[in-house]
C-alpha cells in the first residue's frame, strides 16, 4: 500500500502536443481498491495557478489516504506538490510529505534550471544537500503535465517514451512502454483508451513482483481511468471516480 499516490502520477504521463492537455481548475479523483473489492482510500490531484518567486505557475496538489479498515492497519497520508512554469512546463519547487504505515518522508526540492542544479532539504533530517542535473529534468508530478502535451498519437505496440526525473536525490529515467488500444467499461460510461506499461531503467520505484498498467483516455485530456498494480498478495487498483473542468471532450464509444 505504499506509494498510493506516487502508483497514480508516475504512471499516467503520456498525452498529446496538438492543444493544451489540461487547464487550471481541473480535479482528478480515484478510488483506490485492494484485491477489486475493499476499498483502500482515494486519490485526487488538483490544478491551480500562482505566482512563484514572481513567475506564473501551475500549483498541482495531489494527496493520496486510506480508508476503512486499510486505514486502521496501514494509515497513509501523502502530500505532494508541485510548482511548474506555465511557459516551460519545467518545475521550480517539488514537495513531498508522506506518512505511510510509519514511514514518513518531509522533503522540498528547489530546481534551478539554468544552473543545472537542484536543492534538496530534509526537513526530516534537518540536512540540505546539492545535486546536479540534466537538462529538462522534472520532478514526478511536473513530469505528468509536461508528458500529457507529448504527441503519441503515431505510436505502434512496444514504441516508449522516456524522461529523467529527480525524486529524493536521485535522476530516474522513467520509461512508458504502449501495448495498444482499448475501450474499457468505466462509472462514466464506455471510454477509449490507450494502454502503457511503466519501466524503470535505474532506481526502481515499484517492487519487483509488481506489474502495473495505466489506461488513459485516448484523446487530447490523457487522463488515467484505470491502474492496476499486482503485488505479491492481492492487488492494487485505482479507477477515476470525479472529474471537472477538463480541458477537452473525453473519447467515448461512438
Amino acid at each position: 500500500m505504499k506509494n498510493i499516490l506516487l502508483l497514480i502520477v508516475f504512471i499516467t504521463t503520456i498525452g498529446y502536443s496538438q492543444e493544451s492537455a489540461f487547464k487550471v481548475g481541473e480535479q482528478l479523483k480515484y478510488r483506490l481498491s485492494y484485491s477489486s473489492f475493499l476499498t483502500a482510500g482515494y486519490a485526487t490531484i488538483n490544478i491551480k495557478e500562482e505566482t512563484h518567486l514572481g513567475e506564473q505557475t501551475y500549483h498541482v496538489i495531489g494527496k493520496g489516504k486510506t480508508t476503512g479498515m486499510i486505514n486502521w492497519f496501514f494509515k497513509v497520508r501523502d502530500n505532494y506538490e508541485t510548482y511548474i512554469s506555465t511557459k516551460t512546463l519545467l518545475p521550480y519547487r517539488f514537495i513531498r510529505q508522506i506518512n505511510e504505515g510509519g514511514y514518513t518522508k518531509d522533503k522540498e526540492i528547489v530546481f534551478n534550471q539554468k544552473s543545472k542544479e537542484v536543492t534538496v532539504f530534509d526537513k526530516k533530517a534537518n540536512k540540505t544537500t546539492q545535486f546536479s542535473i540534466k537538462e529538462n529534468v522534472q520532478d514526478i508530478l511536473s513530469a505528468l503535465y509536461f508528458m500529457r502535451n507529448q504527441d503519441i498519437s503515431n505510436f505502434k505496440i512496444g514504441d516508449e517514451i522516456s524522461l529523467p526525473i529527480f525524486i529524493d536525490e536521485e535522476i530516474m529515467n522513467m520509461k512508458l512502454r504502449f501495448l495498444g488500444r482499448e475501450i474499457i467499461d468505466t462509472k462514466f460510461g464506455e471510454i477509449k483508451t490507450a494502454k502503457f506499461m511503466p519501466l524503470v531503467a535505474s532506481g526502481r520505484v515499484f517492487k519487483e513482483q509488481e506489474s502495473v498498467i495505466v489506461w488513459v483516455s485516448d484523446d487530447l485530456n490523457k487522463i488515467p481511468l484505470r491502474i492496476k498494480a499486482s503485488l505479491a498478495v492481492g492487488s492494487l487498483r485505482a479507477d477515476l471516480y470525479q472529474y471537472k473542468s477538463l480541458n477537452n471532450a473525453i473519447a467515448f464509444k461512438d
